[in-house]
């Protein structure tokens, strides 16, 4: 059984957004929940650009980033993010810290759509 679920992000915390839709990815609003098994769950994040984020997070608030190269630990505010890829890599990132790290997470990922 696909289902689909769409969630507002407008005038919300970012992470009251990224916490509910982590719930439907990993299937725990279902009664057939089982932590071995993916759920077959379309996951839909609209107005993403206008998610609340205050001035002082924007410009304090760090995002980091590996390249992959010794020395590699890159830093930026969420403001240069938000510039450079917009709002849908903090959700990515914030989304993807809420699912459990195994085998599943990236098919959780694949099944999140986020719109701007």
């Amino acid at each position: 059984m696909n289902t689909s679920h769409t969630i507002d992000a407008a005038e919300k915390s970012m992470g009251r957004v990224a916490s509910e839709a982590a719930k439907f990815l990993i299937g725990k609003h279902d009664t057939s929940f089982a932590r071995n098994v993916a759920p077959n769950v379309k996951v839909t994040i609209t107005n993403a650009s206008k998610v609340n984020l205050t001035e002082k997070k924007r410009t304090e608030r760090s995002h980091e980033r590996y390249t992959g190269y010794p020395g590699g630990l890159r830093t930026e505010t969420l403001e240069e993010v938000i510039e450079k890829k917009g709002y849908e890599e903090l959700f990515r990132h914030a989304v993807y810290g809420m699912l459990p790290a195994n085998r599943l997470r990236s098919h959780m990922m694949n099944n999140l759509t986020i719109v701007e």
